[in-house]
């Protein structure tokens, strides 16, 4: 029952896109002197594609390349690291923790041999070349996702008020969201499905025949080059079929498989069929194939439902833009923004505000700049007006554009696909640039910095040196210092204790660790061991997406640390020293590191890194901002660290299961409240 509750919900998130393509695909197959063959012949290409395409290949295959429950680009690029050993600066590789097995579904990776295997491991460009088509995959989807609701209405104002309103009620979360959705797309597939079936009987009751393949073949026969070029057009009628493998996450499944098997593929096929039949009788309508096919009692009640369809379509790229940037969050490939869960059981529905916001400027952006123009179409990828002209048993194609009195013989398809760039093309590759070099700058960074943790990570028999060796002065109380490095003790608290001098008699650097699981048992929640000496310690604080967010202030959760802490001593003097210290005051530091581009460096990397990475990382959210600290008690340590690149090769350095090539050098440190 609760499956086909999800299979319900998902008609309202996930194929909205999909689902409103016939108003576009035999629209935007434009040939005069149709012949019933040739409808036919297109007919059988829109079955087999959505049978091939979206029946088989997505609904069968891909669906099973999961990654425990996540669908999309990042989760095919998860799972492709669990099994191959990416070794290249770009690359990332998945990492978790044996101590995972018990609250996290955990995949080994692959032992069978493979020869792609092998050559993309030994090959770093190869692994680059991967990783750098997985960033552009992921923008592309983003720019899809604010250029389809910019396409629902063009009529500016109404879709500026539609757009405000859509983008505000993302806040609600995917369950709530679906419930209002999904009945409009149930109308809309009942409608159409009733049209389909009405139109059939009425026009063409054999237009069902056009299934077998045969008819394909008999149309590529008769049009040659102009059938293969009507491809374009009948690929719309998989449009937004990616999006139910983006958002698999916010449902499951066996649900997605069951609302595209059952409801989706048989009215859409009804729904082509009923067209073809229509316009079999009346082939000149074929520009405007859809509404011409509505009867004219139901002409205007289906006018309101094929927008407020179109309105719902846009919520499947919406959707799968909010999961495939959380899937990025952890792979260390977008900055950090806030991720939302909307759901107690179902980690994928979540949602991003930061990201909801952007897409809602991109969006109103579009359609007051392009004024739901022609130029909007191009961004979107719909193709204009082609007419394929027979004259003498010869074929010829013309541009119509908006003017039906300009025809302009013999174009060749370059110049349709450039005045389509200029005419507003260049919209999606420029929106997919913005996101790439956003992603691309962050992880630059991000590489940047943790090579330089790696090479200057403190040692615990350095630590002890420190503390021990009389130049740091131990006062009473508790420190929690808290940083992002999991493995070793970061380099930015050697500089601490240097310039300082002082640290409190009981020490514990925490490290916050989230895994994709509703909700860590208390048990699991603090992992406390000791790093040497008596008094200093290591916390890893896990949680859940589902646990509260941890308020320091709270006594229950620093006495819960406190009691870890005590079961780490092995002395009573260590145990006294822990009560006492818990008695006094605690006090909270935290570590940042802030980069900076030496100046022998080219120009790209100083921008890149004195600009974008440094823009994006004062504007991007911390990692410890799911903390709630008392300001009062509150320091935070900042360190400045300059990026060098040099010729000459340095060490190899391994971090987290990646060899970097590269360093960072001239270290300085800044502190304040």
């Amino acid at each position: 029952m609760q499956t086909l509750m999800l299979a319900y919900q998902s008609l309202g998130v996930v194929y909205g896109d999909l689902g409103t393509s016939p108003t576009q695909v035999l629209s935007s197959i434009t040939v005069t002197n149709l012949t019933e063959e040739d409808l036919l012949g297109i007919f059988s290409l829109i079955f087999w594609s959505l049978t091939l395409l979206a029946q088989i290949k997505y609904i069968f295959v891909v669906l099973h390349a999961d990654d425990h429950g996540e669908g999309g680009t990042f989760a095919l690029y998860s799972n492709l690291c669990r099994h191959i050993n990416f070794q290249s600066k770009l690359a990332v590789k998945g990492t978790s923790s044996e101590s995972d097995a018990d609250v996290i579904s955990h995949s080994r990776g692959s032992t069978l041999p493979s020869k792609t295997k092998r050559f993309i491991e030994r090959s770093s460009s190869a692994q680059s070349l991967v990783t750098f088509v997985v960033l552009l995959g992921t923008c592309m989807v983003i720019g899809d996702g604010a250029l389809t609701p910019a396409t629902c209405d063009h009529v500016v104002w109404m879709a500026v008020v539609l757009f405000i309103a859509l983008f505000a009620f993302q806040r609600c979360g995917t369950n709530k969201i679906s419930l209002c959705f999904s009945p409009v797309m149930i109308l809309w597939y009942a409608s159409n499905v009733s049209i389909g079936i009405y139109n059939i009987i009425r026009y063409q009751p054999s237009v069902l025949k056009a299934i077998s393949p045969h008819y394909i073949v008999k149309f590529f026969r008769s049009n040659g080059k102009i059938g293969w070029d009507l491809l374009g057009a009948v690929f719309l009628c998989v449009s937004g079929v990616e999006a139910l493998f983006a958002d698999l996450g916010h449902f499951n499944r066996r649900a997605v498989q069951l609302a595209f098997s059952f409801i989706v593929y048989p009215a859409m096929v009804l729904t082509y069929a009923g067209e073809t039949a229509y316009l079999i009788k009346n082939p000149s309508h074929i520009v405007n194939a859809y509404y011409s096919s509505i009867p004219a009692p139901i002409y205007w009640p289906m006018f309101v439902i094929s927008n407020l369809a179109a309105l719902v379509s846009s919520q499947s790229m919406i959707s799968a833009c909010f999961s495939i940037v959380k899937q990025s969050l952890p792979l260390g490939f977008f900055p950090r923004v806030n991720i939302i869960h909307t759901s107690s059981k179902y980690e994928g529905q979540v949602y991003s505000p930061e990201i909801n916001y952007i897409l809602m400027i991109l969006c109103i952006g579009l359609v007051v700049g392009f004024k739901g123009g022609v130029e909007l179409a191009n961004a979107y990828g719909k193709p204009r007006l082609i007419v394929s002209l027979k004259r003498n048993n010869s074929m010829c194609r013309c541009d119509l554009g908006h003017d039906n009195n300009d025809v302009f013989d013999n174009i060749s398809d370059a110049d349709h696909l450039g005045d389509k760039c200029f005419s507003g093309g260049w919209v999606p590759f420029a929106i997919s640039a913005f996101f790439l070099t956003i992603m691309l700058t962050w992880r630059y960074g991000r590489i940047k910095k943790r090579t330089y943790e790696a090479e200057r990570k403190m040692s615990s028999i350095e630590l002890d040196e420190m503390l021990s060796g009389g130049g740091v002065y131990r006062t009473p109380g508790i420190c929690f210092f808290y940083y992002d490095i999991v493995n070793g003790i970061p380099p930015i608290m050697r500089h601490y204790l240097q310039h300082t001098n002082s640290v409190q008699e009981i020490m514990v650097i925490v490290t916050l660790r989230s895994l994709p699981v509703i909700s860590i048992r208390p048990e699991e929640r603090l992992i406390v061991g000791k790093l040497g000496i008596e008094g200093t310690y290591r916390c890893l604080l896990q949680f859940g997406y589902n646990d509260d967010l941890v308020n320091m202030e709270e006594k229950d959760y620093v006495a819960s640390i406190v009691a870890k802490i005590r079961e780490q001593a092995e002395t009573n003097n260590e145990i006294q020293k822990i009560g006492s210290s818990a008695e006094k005051e605690v006090v909270f530091v935290i570590g940042r590191t802030l980069l900076k581009s030496n100046p022998n460096n080219g120009w790209l990397s100083r921008f890149a890194i004195n600009y974008l990475y440094r823009f994006i990382q004062k504007n991007c959210r911390a990692e410890i901002s799911v903390l709630e600290m008392p300001p009062d008690r509150t320091l935070q340590v900042g360190m400045m660290i300059h990026a060098k690149f040099v010729r000459d090769l340095p060490p190899n350095l391994e971090i987290d299961s990646l060899k970097l090539w590269g360093w960072l050098e001239n270290d300085s440190l800044k502190l304040w409240d």
